[in-house]
Formats: C-alpha cells, structure tokens, sequence
C-alpha cells in the first residue's frame, strides 16, 4: 500500500506498459484481479452511466478464444498463411490474464456519448495503473481483432465496441522507457483571445 504521496507519484511515474508478449506468470491471483477491475471502475464517470465493461478471459477460455479469433480472422481473410495463423495463436495465449474491456455508451442518457468514450479510456489507464500498483505489468492493445465483427458480438451487446485488450502478468524482459513528448511540445499557456 502506498503511504504517502511520494509514493503514489513514483508509481505513477513508473508505470510502463508491458507488451502482452513479454509478460508471463505469475499473474495476479483472483483477489488481486478484483482489486484491479474494482480500482478501474473509480474513474470519472459523468452522470454515473459506467459506459464501460470488463469481460474477464480466464486461461481455461483461451482455446475457445483462439478459436474465435481464427474463425473470425478467417472470415476476413479466407486463405491466411500460416504465419497469419501462429500470430493467432500466439495473440490467445498471451500473458496469464486478459481483460476485454467495452465501450458501452448509454444512449438514452443525455451526456454525450463523447464524454462517455472517455471514461471508458480513464477507466482503461487506471486498470493499467492498479496492474502496477499490485505489482504487474500490463499491456492495452488493439489491432484487427478489436474491429471484428464476428469478434465484437461475441463479446458486446448493441451499441458496444471493444476498447482494447488488455493483457496482464509480470514482464519477462525489462520494460523499455518509450519516447515522451517535450512539455513543451504538448503544453501551453492560453493568452486570452
């Protein structure tokens, strides 16, 4: 636990994300997966709609996962080279826990739905940051498999989409400090008019 906000600005600083390759076990065990996805949901959220889920893909399910992602993979591409079909296999089985995370706009409600896509990202980031805090490394990821529509309706209901992939465990190699906007680059004063 972190007593003090040195603490929390070091985690904070620290954090890296861990591509889902490079991270193997041990992963968090069923406590600190809940702590986790219980850490994520503590993001601003106006209107208090979570336009966001977590769909939890255990081990046991990552067969089935493979599958679904070769089937729709295949749906797209119907001749896939072999090579295609190992980086499938290899996406599946990635790190010892996955987290589907959904943006799950509430359509009825009278915040914009760009507001809501924003607390889908602020819950994301702070999935990544409790993964550190607990001890782990954790690696947000997209790709093909993201805008799938036969991958899409396995996991979100109508007017969902897939946030990312989220894959978590203890890195295997250390985790590279990737380059970083100059402040200045990306900070500025407003003058007024």
């Amino acid at each position: 636990m972190l007593n003090d906000r040195t603490s929390a600005l070091s985690l904070l600083a620290t954090r890296r994300s861990g591509r889902p390759r490079d991270l193997v076990a041990p992963g968090p065990d069923a406590a600190q997966l809940r702590r986790i996805l219980e850490i994520a949901m503590r993001t601003p959220d106006h209107g208090k709609l979570a336009p966001w889920r977590f769909v939890h893909v255990p081990q046991r399910a990552r067969a089935a996962f493979q599958t679904l992602l070769e089937t729709a993979y295949r749906d797209q591409n119907p001749d896939p080279g072999r090579l295609e079909i190992e980086a499938i296999e290899r996406f599946a089985a990635h790190a010892p826990e996955l987290i589907v995370a959904l943006s799950s706009p509430k359509a009825s409600s009278k915040i914009p739905r760009w507001e809501q896509e924003l607390s889908c990202g602020a819950a994301l980031m702070n999935l990544l940051h409790a993964a550190h805090a607990e001890g782990f490394a954790a690696g947000w990821v997209t790709g093909w498999a993201a805008y799938s529509p036969k991958v899409l309706e396995s996991f979100a209901t109508a007017d969902e989409r897939i946030a990312g992939f989220v894959f978590i465990g203890t890195p295997a190699v250390d985790l590279e400090e990737r380059p970083r906007p100059a402040y200045e680059e990306v900070v500025s004063e407003w003058r007024g008019g």
